[in-house]
């Protein structure tokens, strides 16, 4: 929702795809709602046709189920739209996973790393998966890892750390991770980083 009202602000036209598309309280002439699944590729190649590139922001409802036997709908359908994307001549991937998946595992500080372990450790394995996917592919990538997300505003002064030595936990907006998705839909100088995002 967030990147969606970022994207048109900034004057992209944008095709915002979701399983229940038709609910996003939305409405912009640059915007074109496609109702689809993650996890259907004839979806993905209806959607990106003629487009320039793709910001992928997945999530899932985190029932007792979902913690404890964990999903694959992170890598299914990343190793989907990646295929969809060469096929289709699209280069620019920017992915949304958080803080704890792949090498920043345990970089969260002691009470958010026994809360990850508690609840996010089996839906993460997934989000490993991902972000493996992603930069094994030859796609001009980039991986996103917010933490905590609030509903704050935008507020422009958020952090992105590269430096490992630099992630820890904290706050960010859902508009903050939305502002910085955009930018990267121009920007260079991320290509081939997974940063942390917090305030």
């Amino acid at each position: 929702m967030e990147t969606v009202k970022c994207a048109l602000k900034a004057g992209h036209k944008v095709r915002a795809l979701a399983r229940s598309a038709g609910n996003i309280p939305v409405s912009h002439p640059n915007l074109k709602k496609i109702t689809g699944d993650a996890l259907d590729e004839g979806t993905f190649r209806h959607a990106l046709a003629g487009v320039d590139a793709v910001i992928q922001t997945l999530g899932v409802d985190f029932s007792p189920e979902i913690i404890f036997r964990g999903t694959r709908l992170f890598s299914v359908a990343t190793r989907l739209l990646v295929t969809a994307m060469k096929e289709t001549g699209i280069k620019r991937l920017i992915s949304v996973t958080g803080l704890g998946a792949g090498n920043s595992r345990n970089k969260g500080g002691l009470l958010y790393n026994i809360a990850f372990h508690l609840f996010l450790d089996n839906v993460y394995l997934d989000k490993d998966a991902q972000e493996w996917i992603i930069r094994k592919s030859t796609l001009e990538w980039v991986i996103a890892r917010p933490v905590i997300l609030t509903n704050g505003p935008r507020t422009g002064t958020y952090r992105v750390l590269v430096d490992p030595q630099e992630w820890r936990s904290g706050f960010i907006s859902r508009a903050d991770v939305a502002d910085f998705l955009v930018k990267q839909i121009d920007d260079n100088a991320p290509l081939g980083k997974a940063p942390v995002l917090t305030s």
